[in-house]
């Protein structure tokens, strides 16, 4: 990956206040830190910065940031994140991850399928994306911008796994050998699509069905003067008590 030059000046204004004044001179709060150096807060010309960005092929910017006034000769850094106001999208703040030109680093590329495939022209299928980015490994001068993968003589039912992808020089590709990143599915036919849609529908008018048994089955709630006066409707009668038969007396 090729770097490009960027200036950087001393911040001396921090926190919320200090990042809005820098803000208002046209430039962008920004912080380096790394592994070798301690954190060190800057402020980066806002349209330099985005003309970097606008031109960068990819995500991953890697740049010799000119620190002014600083002794030290250019730092390599990569870019690590940068912050874009929600409604306009203007850069608020710039994270710079700051590596050295002999270490290795770890880095996430975007993948990018190049040529049509073989199952999509002749075979009707469709090219599924999987994955759109992966991890590598490696110098910082060796870092892709993208790993390009030839689609063309993928038919129907194949794919291609994290192992299949060769990289570039000196470039490691992380992650499971096994994952798919790219393949054709089969076209789908008109009785698969019936059954899809059947299942939806199915889906959707299901539950309001077992609604209404539940409905169905529930009692209506009754309120104590109710419920007394059907205790009272269903208690069964106690038969009155039968007098006893007056025996009649004897004569003396």
């Amino acid at each position: 990956m090729k770097s490009v030059s960027l200036t950087a000046y001393p911040r001396s204004l921090i926190r919320r206040s200090g990042a809005r004044k820098v803000r208002t001179i046209e430039r962008v709060p920004a912080v380096i830190y790394g592994r070798h150096n301690a954190p060190q807060n800057l402020e980066i010309n806002l349209k330099e910065l985005e003309k970097l960005i606008h031109h960068a092929a990819s995500e991953n910017i890697l740049v010799d940031l000119d620190v002014n006034g600083d002794p030290r000769p250019k730092r390599l850094a990569l870019v690590q994140e940068v912050q874009h106001h929600p409604l306009h999208g203007k850069v608020l703040h710039l994270d710079l991850h700051e590596v050295v030109e002999s270490e290795k680093v770890i880095v996430t590329v975007p993948v990018n399928a190049l040529g049509d495939a073989a199952g999509v022209k002749t075979g009707g299928g469709t090219l599924e994306h999987v994955l759109y980015k992966l991890k590598v490994r490696a110098l910082p001068k060796d870092l892709p911008e993208a790993l390009e993968v030839d689609v063309t003589n993928l038919e129907v039912g194949q794919s291609i796994h994290i192992g299949d992808i060769k990289p570039p020089p000196n470039v490691e590709i992380l992650g499971d050998k096994k994952i798919v990143v790219l393949s054709v599915a089969a076209p789908v036919t008109e009785a698969q699509e019936a059954a899809v849609v059947a299942a939806a529908t199915e889906a959707l008018t299901q539950p309001e069905m077992i609604k209404e048994k539940k409905e169905e089955g529930v009692a209506a709630p009754v309120t104590p003067e109710k419920g007394a006066a059907k205790v009272a409707e269903k208690a069964p009668e106690k038969p009155a008590p039968e007098k006893a038969e007056k025996k009649p007396e004897r004569k003396k």
